[in-house]
């Protein structure tokens, strides 16, 4: 089962939380994409909040070559980077995994220099989901 938002790309599959991340991965190099961060928002919320939460996960993953070109683009577009990609348990024995679009996220920065960037990273990173 597969889902376009206006500003997310995802997927269910049948795997687990911990598989499908490992896949996610495997993927992102792939395409050329590194994981800067990661962030367990499971492990944060009990730690913070002590609520106990569905496992998810964000992963910032950046493609250097990419990110590169958008900052000489764009010098403040660090704000909108790295790309985030979620793993997160859907509760019935599958996990959904989602990517940012860039394409939408960038469209609030008026620079027509950076659209062809983020179409492929946009690209790029349904190339990941589609083949997780």
């Amino acid at each position: 089962m597969e889902a376009t938002a206006t500003y997310y790309y995802s997927k269910v599959v049948d795997l687990s939380p911990e598989d499908a991340e490992a896949r996610v991965r495997e993927e992102l190099e792939e395409e050329g994409f590194g994981v800067l961060t990661e962030i367990d928002v499971t492990a944060t919320l009990k730690k913070k909040l002590d609520v106990d939460f569905r496992p998810y996960k964000i992963l910032g993953a950046c493609n250097p070559p990419y990110a590169h070109k958008a900052l000489e683009a764009e010098d403040k577009i660090g704000t909108m980077l790295p790309c985030n990609v979620i793993v997160q348990d859907n509760g019935d024995g599958r996990t959904e995994i989602a990517a940012v679009d860039p394409v939408a996220s960038m469209q609030s920065v008026e620079n027509e220099g950076l659209r062809p960037i983020a179409e492929e990273i946009r690209d790029r990173l349904r190339t990941v989901i589609d083949n997780v």
